[in-house]
C-alpha cells in the first residue's frame, strides 16, 4: 500500500515587506487583499496541520499549487526554505506544482521559481515519459507503480481575476501520456491546481480550457486527480473510457474557518491493488479543529 499526502493552498504567511518597484504589477492588488485578509491564513493553523502530516509518515507529498501570495522573489525563497525544513526529504518526497498566486507575475520567468524547481521536476524512473516539447510541463515522477503527472494552470490574469488555463501545447501532450503511462498499468495521479471540470467554480475562478481537459480525462483516463483553489473540500467525479475518474479537491492548509468543508486540511490517499488486479483508493481526510486538534473526519473508498 502506498500512502500519498495531498494539501493545497499553503499562502505561507509571514508576508515579506515589498520593495515598491515589485507593487508595480498585479502585485499591488494583492497586497491590498492581503493586508484585508492576513489573519485568515495563519502560519500557526499550517504548522500544526504539517506536524500532524509528518507523524502519519506518508510515503509521498503532493502540493497543488498557492505555496506563496502575491508572488514576490523573496516569498519563493521562504517557500523554499520551508519546504526543505519539513524534514521529510526534499525533493525526492514532496511534489509541487504551481496555482494563480505563485503567478502573479509570468511564473517561469519569475527568477523566484529557480528555487522551486527542484520540486517541480520528473524523477530519473519517469524519464520516457518526458514533455515531447522539452517543456516543464507537464512533468511525470514515478514511485514504483505510482505515476505523478504535473500540470501547470498557472498564468498572470487582470486584477480581481483568479481564473488559469493549461493550454492546447499541454493538453495535447497529457493525452498521450496518460496513455503511455496507462498501458503499463501505472496508477495515474493528476495534480492541477484549479478545479478540473466545467461549473465547478465561477469564470472568474475557473480553468477556462476546462471543457478540453475534460475530454482529455474522458478519453484517456486517469486514476484519480487532485486540485486546490477552491479554498473548500470537494469531490467529484468523471466518467472515463477506462473507468471512473475521482477528483478530489483540497481545501487550504492554512484557512482558520469556522466552516467545516473550509477548515484547514490535508487529505491521505492509501493506494494498492485490489482483488481483480486492478486499483482501489481510500481516502481519509485529518482536518484542522478550531480548538487547536488535527481530527481524522471522513473516509472515503474512491476505486
Amino acid at each position: 500500500m502506498f500512502t500519498l499526502a495531498h494539501l493545497s493552498d499553503i499562502h505561507l504567511a509571514p508576508l515579506p515587506a515589498p520593495a515598491l518597484h515589485e507593487l508595480m504589477s498585479k502585485r499591488a492588488f494583492g497586497y491590498v487583499n492581503w493586508q484585508r485578509r492576513r489573519h485568515q491564513h495563519r502560519r500557526d493553523v499550517l504548522d500544526r496541520l504539517m506536524a500532524d502530516l509528518i507523524a502519519q509518515k506518508p510515503d509521498h507529498v503532493a502540493m497543488t499549487g498557492d505555496l506563496v501570495n502575491i508572488a514576490l522573489p523573496e516569498e519563493f525563497r521562504q517557500a523554499r526554505a520551508w519546504l526543505d525544513g519539513l524534514g521529510i526529504g526534499g525533493p525526492k518526497a514532496i511534489t509541487v506544482i504551481p496555482g494563480n498566486h505563485d503567478a502573479y507575475v509570468p511564473f517561469l520567468r519569475n527568477p523566484g521559481v529557480r528555487h522551486w524547481q527542484p520540486y517541480m521536476l520528473p524523477n530519473a524512473a519517469a524519464a520516457r515519459f518526458a514533455s515531447p516539447s522539452g517543456s516543464a510541463f507537464p512533468f511525470v515522477q514515478l514511485f514504483g507503480e505510482i505515476a505523478l503527472i504535473g500540470l501547470s494552470s498557472a498564468r498572470p490574469t487582470f486584477p480581481g481575476m483568479a481564473s488559469g488555463w493549461l493550454g492546447r501545447r499541454q493538453i495535447a501532450e497529457v493525452g498521450p501520456i496518460l496513455d503511455a503511462l496507462g498501458a503499463e498499468n501505472f496508477c495515474r495521479v493528476v495534480l492541477i491546481h484549479h478545479p478540473p471540470l466545467p461549473g465547478m467554480t465561477s469564470w472568474q475562478r475557473g480553468l477556462h480550457d476546462a471543457s478540453a481537459f475534460r475530454d482529455v480525462l474522458a478519453r484517456h483516463g486517469a486514476e484519480l486527480v487532485l486540485h486546490g483553489h477552491n479554498h473548500r473540500a470537494m469531490i467529484a467525479s468523471l466518467g472515463a473510457a477506462t473507468g471512473m475518474v475521482p477528483i478530489v479537491g483540497a481545501p487550504s492548509a492554512s484557512l482558520a474557518s469556522e466552516q467545516p468543508a473550509k477548515r484547514a486540511a490535508y487529505n491521505l490517499f492509501g493506494i494498492g491493488r485490489g482483488g481483480n488486479g486492478g486499483w482501489q483508493l481510500a481516502m481519509r481526510s485529518r482536518v484542522f479543529d478550531l480548538d487547536g486538534r488535527v481530527e481524522e473526519v471522513r473516509q472515503e473508498l474512491l476505486l
